[in-house]
C-alpha cells in the first residue's frame, strides 16, 4: 500500500486538533516553531523536504488549533510485506505545549494509520533525554523497545541517544 498523492491525503480531525496536509505555504511558520528553544532543543533546523515528505514515503501535516498552525506531525511507512509498519514524529510551538494537544495529536494520527492506513505496529525515536515526551508516549500505549546509542546529533552538534518505542494494534489509550 503505498502512501496517498498530497491531494488525496486526508484532512484529520482530532478533539482539539485538526490535522491538514503541510504545504509550502505553511513552511514558515513551521520554520518559526522550530527555533523556539523548547522545540529546537528536540529538533534540527529542518529542511523542507522533512517536512513535507516525498509521498511515496510518509505525509506532514500542519497541526491547527483554533485555525491557529501550532505545529506539525508526520509519518513514514515502511511497506515491505514482511516489515510493515509507520512511524509517526511531532512538535508543538511552545504556546500549544502541557495542554495535552500532543495527546490528541498523537491519538488522532495512530488511530489513522491503524484504521486508515491498516497498520499493525507504530514507533516513535525520542531522544532518550527527552523525558516529557517519553512520558506522554508511554501514556499514550508506546513501549520501550531499547536505546539506540549516539543515535541523532543534538543541536549543539553532539550525538545524542535515542529511544526506540513502539505500540501495536490495540494497545492505543
Amino acid at each position: 500500500m503505498s502512501t496517498p498523492p498530497a491531494a488525496a491525503r486526508p484532512t484529520l480531525h482530532g478533539r482539539d486538533v485538526i490535522l491538514r496536509p503541510a504545504e509550502e505555504r505553511h513552511l514558515p511558520r513551521l520554520f518559526e516553531i522550530l527555533v523556539e528553544p523548547a522545540v529546537a532543543e528536540w529538533w534540527q533546523r529542518q529542511q523542507a523536504s522533512d517536512l513535507l515528505p516525498d509521498p511515496h514515503e510518509g505525509a506532514g501535516f500542519v497541526v491547527e488549533v483554533a485555525e491557529q498552525i501550532a505545529g506539525w506531525a508526520g509519518y513514514y511507512e515502511e511497506n515491505d510485506r514482511d516489515y510493515r509498519h509507520a512511524g509517526i514524529d511531532l512538535f508543538l510551538a511552545t504556546a500549544y505545549q502541557n495542554r495535552g494537544l500532543g495527546r490528541d495529536v498523537l491519538r488522532t494520527l495512530a488511530t489513522y494509520l491503524f484504521d486508515g492506513r491498516h497498520h499493525h505496529r507504530l514507533v516513535i525515536d525520542p531522544a532518550v533525554a527527552n523525558e516529557r515526551a517519553t512520558r506522554v508516549y508511554e501514556a499514550m500505549g508506546f513501549r520501550r523497545v531499547g536505546v539506540m546509542r549516539q543515535y541523532e546529533r543534538s543541536p549543539e552538534g553532539v550525538w545524542r541517544d535515542g529511544l526506540l518505542m513502539d505500540m501495536l494494534r490495540g494497545e492505543l489509550r
